[in-house]
């Protein structure tokens, strides 16, 4: 009786998706890109009484299995009774930070490493996490078992090193994943003398850690692991962003650069080189929250999400061609995660947008939006801070939510045998 129910509500949310989903793109352009359902049976129910917080990295392994790396510490008190003892309500407690979950949707494994932001995997199952460097940790154990150098210092004086997690105490949580991004009404003016001392901070920081220094310097936004030249990509967030590219057997640095595939040497260190106005000029410089993939053909995609656009790079940072995205869109841009179509030319490139909800699908030859797919909302296929996106094998999407999303979804290619059953149920009701 309940699975009847719960596959009932499925389908009747399923078919509202259905709908909602082929709306997006009938509105834009003719659709040329691949077509996408909403899979409402994916994922299955957390074990435990889980409730994951916001997903700062998303991976599918060499399995199509699917990694997510959340952040538990956004659970507020009131969704964390169920840790009390005895429980104050049947729901919820803290999940691990690292959940893998199988195409079926079962959870299949879990490890609770202190939380970051972006993360992959290579075909052995070792894990890759930005903290404040990245961390190779082995699923199994959850150990640490090597980590890049970075700097012993951050620009902003926060610690550096691998913390213990933040304490837990049962039922206990945090003002929750959104209240730190609002803005705060009235507060005394700003302080003239204090931020001229921190301007004075800064420069004497990025004197001492000019743009070059080969190692991480600041935070991590993402990390892909290109197994076929032993190399990982990271997007470190100092300076706008940089692209740093390490051996993956000895964690060297060996190459590097920025905005326009400039040298590391030549990034600017004046933050006016780093600002963009909407729909004003393309900033010299990377502006802020950069993330990347790599092709199969081996270029670099670099999205600089807080200047709405896409470099197109080679491995070796030559700069071939930049992509604009949705240009007016302010308070945290539109070019988010990168991935790539499952066909053998990777045709399109599939771009995660979270201030607008929405994915973009572009050619990936010219850059043009051939469809657009989501919208802001809190139903199955929508999306509420859509933060990041994988592609399996197949073709499926993967996409993970911050802010008030918290969760994981999957949409399955209209044409796939999966998809042509969800289209034929959603027909039912």
């Amino acid at each position: 009786m309940t699975t009847t129910r719960r596959t009932a509500g499925r389908l009747a949310l399923l078919a509202g998706a259905v709908f909602a989903i082929a709306l997006v793109g009938i509105e834009t352009r003719a659709q040329t890109a691949p077509s996408y359902i909403f899979d409402p049976t994916w994922p299955n129910p957390y074990p435990n009484n889980w409730k994951i917080g916001g997903v700062t990295g998303l991976a599918v392994d060499a399995d199509d299995n699917v990694w997510v790396l959340n952040r538990p510490n956004d659970l507020t008190a009131i969704e964390l009774h169920a840790e009390h003892s005895p429980p104050l309500a049947l729901c919820c407690v803290r999940p691990p930070s690292m959940i893998h979950i199988d195409r079926n949707g079962d959870v299949i494994g879990s490890f609770d490493a202190p939380q970051g932001h972006g993360m992959d995997v290579d075909s052995d199952g070792f894990v890759y996490i930005g903290q404040d460097t990245v961390r190779k940790y082995d699923p199994r154990t959850g150990e640490v078992v090597a980590e890049v150098a970075r700097t012993p210092e951050r620009e902003n004086g926060a610690p550096v090193g691998l913390r213990p997690p933040a304490s837990r105490a049962p039922g206990e949580g945090s003002v929750g994943a959104v209240y730190r991004f609002l803005p705060r009404p009235g507060g005394p003016a700003p302080d003239a003398a204090a931020q001229a001392r921190r301007a004075e901070a800064r420069a004497a920081y990025r004197e001492n850690y000019p743009p070059e220094t080969p190692m991480i310097v600041g935070g991590l936004e993402e990390i892909r692991i290109i197994e076929a030249d032993n190399e990982m990509y990271v997007a470190d967030n100092y300076l706008g962003g940089r692209v740093l590219v390490f051996d993956l057997d000895t964690f060297e640095f060996k190459r590097g650069w920025g905005a326009y595939g400039k040298p590391l040497a030549e990034i600017s260190t004046d933050d006016a080189d780093h600002a963009y106005t909407p729909n004003g000029p393309m900033p010299p410089e990377f502006v802020g929250h950069l993330t990347l993939n790599v092709s199969n053909d081996g270029l670099v995609y670099a999205a600089d999400r807080n200047a709405n656009r896409i470099h197109v790079t080679t491995k070796d940072g030559e700069f071939i061609d930049e992509f604009i995205v949705a240009p007016g869109t302010g308070i945290g841009g539109s070019t988010g995660g990168v991935g790539f179509s499952p066909d053998p030319e990777q045709q399109f490139l599939y771009i995660s947008d979270l201030t607008n909800n929405r994915i973009w699908f572009l050619d990936r030859a010219t850059g043009e939006i051939v469809e657009v797919m989501g919208n802001m909302g809190e139903n199955g296929g929508q999306f509420f801070g859509l933060h990041m996106i994988a592609v399996d094998t197949e073709g499926n999407i993967y996409t993970g939510e911050v802010f008030a999303g918290e969760r994981v979804q999957r949409f399955v290619p209209a044409d796939s045998p999966r998809g042509r059953l969800l289209q034929q149920l959603a027909d039912m009701e």
